[in-house]
């Protein structure tokens, strides 16, 4: 089958073009050039095929679009650059999936449309009791899951035959900086996460099960991936050898995560094999000798850490 994979080199993107090199697809990969994401390139070779481009680009998204059976899109913004870019993230989030809807449309055989959403479009719904189903109502609560909305409603009504993956969080395998907005989300909220090769397999497994387009389907880990928000951040700080930070750096807001309904996607696309303990010692194994070297450097590590939290702060 002829992919176009959107945001191709980035952290869905990765898991999702492994898994479709594994099962024999051609990847046509669409994505922003950088020394990161030529870097992240050139581990596949030739076994892919590169366009280097922006989805803000109507021409070059038309012939990315050309000769395809089915487009995944992955390219986002997400918080916090959206928060801090908005005009940039409304450009590419709902500009950029127009362009490609468009041109899926004017194809002679226009290709199906694979959307990957968010699990943030619920909302703050820790006060109520869990899983988040499908059915549950959606809200805005930034512009980030604005645009999600907006381009759910529009990939619906596109005519297109149509897939929309609404995302748990997938975290990084290794390191990245900090930013404020990780004291942002109360200790005590409710999150689920999913490996990054897990939600590569769901949309490649997709592409093949008729009976999941036309849906729009949650992607979590499931049970063995469901944990609360100090767990997630203590246990992935201590894989990396930096031990917990003081509970009086994070905020006690509810933040727009939860616990998923993933009963009838797992059953449909058979994605579920990591648990999130699978993931911290992922981020263990990558961190390797270095972990231990960080018990002598770990004050000043803290130190630098909590002068980005406005809580420590006051």
């Amino acid at each position: 089958m002829k992919v176009l994979l959107t945001g191709a080199f980035g952290n869905i993107g990765t898991g999702c073009l492994r898994e479709l090199i594994r099962q024999g697809h051609q990847a046509r990969c669409l994505d922003l050039r950088n020394r990161r994401t030529e870097k992240v390139a050139s581990r596949f070779k030739e076994q892919i095929e590169v366009m280097w481009g922006d989805v803000r680009d109507v021409e070059i998204v038309r012939r990315a679009v050309e000769g395809q059976d089915v487009v995944v899109h992955l390219v986002a913004i997400i918080p916090p650059e959206s928060d801090e870019k908005p005009q940039l993230a409304q450009e590419v989030n709902v500009g950029g999936t127009r362009n490609l809807l468009e041109a899926c449309q004017q194809s002679a055989q226009p290709p199906r449309f694979l959307f990957s959403s968010s699990f943030d479009l619920f909302g703050h719904t820790q006060k109520q009791a869990p899983p988040r189903r499908v059915t549950d109502p959606v809200v805005a609560t930034n512009g980030y899951t604005a645009h999600k909305i907006a381009c759910e409603e529009m990939i619906k009504s596109s005519g297109l035959e149509w897939l929309i993956l609404r995302f748990a969080d997938v975290p990084v395998i290794g390191s990245r900086p900090v930013h404020p907005i990780i004291f942002e989300i109360g200790l005590d909220n409710r999150i689920e996460v999913i490996h990054q090769d897990d939600a590569g397999l769901a949309i490649v497994n997709a592409l093949k099960c008729a009976e999941a387009w036309g849906k729009v389907l949650l992607i979590g880990g499931g049970a063995q991936c469901q944990v609360y928000f100090r767990d997630y951040f203590h246990k992935i700080m201590g894989a990396m050898g930096l031990g917990p930070l003081p509970e009086e750096a994070f905020s006690e807001k509810e933040y727009c995560t939860d616990w998923l309904d993933t009963e009838e996607s797992e059953q449909l696309l058979h994605y579920q094999r990591h648990s999130f303990d699978d993931i911290v010692e992922e981020i263990r194994r990558r961190v390797g000798f270095r972990r231990y070297l960080m018990p002598f450097i770990r004050p000043f590590v803290h130190r630098s850490i909590l002068k980005v939290s406005p809580y420590w702060q006051r």
